[in-house]
């Protein structure tokens, strides 16, 4: 795996700024971008899609596609982004391959639309020459996630919507080259 271009973390503590974070970079993402979010159940991975939903002008109603394994949502002729691209969101949990990403044609869709994945990593690189990875990651037991091999799931209670939570952002390829500039200007930011 190549290193990323930039890495950028950044703290939240409610599923509100989680949001507004994810739609301020929705209005920056263009069509044939590749993001793929990684994070244990109830991390904040479908808050954070919506908020990219909301960003990118999409139609209402974001859900994980958990059992579906891709959702299309259009974009609206009437929304903040006419004419923007489309939002694709798969769900790669029960996919152990690369090949079974292929199996379900998002190549079809990656040129007019941004493309989700979450549980992407060592699945979906192949699709793109540039990717950005978003990681979710929940305090549990007064420590952080980030410990966890292996992507175990660490605890399944996703009532705690306001947790606080670290979101790690990793640019890789050109497109992603320089790190978008809401991330550098941020009042969220922490850390790096």
């Amino acid at each position: 795996m190549s290193n990323p271009q930039w890495e950028r973390t950044l703290k939240v503590t409610t599923a509100e700024q989680t949001h507004a974070l994810a739609a301020a970079l929705g209005e920056v993402l263009e069509a044939g971008d590749l993001l793929v979010l990684t994070g244990e159940l109830g991390a904040g991975k479908t808050t954070f899609t919506q908020g990219l939903g909301e960003g990118l002008g999409v139609r209402a109603g974001i859900i994980s596609p958990t059992f579906v394994l891709v959702r299309i949502h259009p974009n609206l002729a009437d929304g903040p982004r006419p004419g923007g691209p489309d939002l694709v969101h798969v769900d790669a949990y029960r996919l152990d391959s690369a090949a079974e990403i292929d199996d379900i044609d998002l190549e079809n869709t990656m040129d007019t639309a941004v493309t989700v994945v979450e549980w992407g990593r060592d699945r979906v690189e192949h699709l793109s020459d540039s990717r950005l990875e978003v990681d979710l990651l929940r305090a549990v037991g007064g420590e952080s996630t980030a410990a966890a091999t292996d992507g175990d799931v660490l605890d399944f209670d996703t009532d705690d919507d306001d947790e606080p939570r670290t979101i790690v952002f990793r640019g890789f390829g050109p497109r992603w080259a320089v790190m978008p500039q809401l991330l550098e200007t941020t009042a969220l930011v922490e850390g790096n």
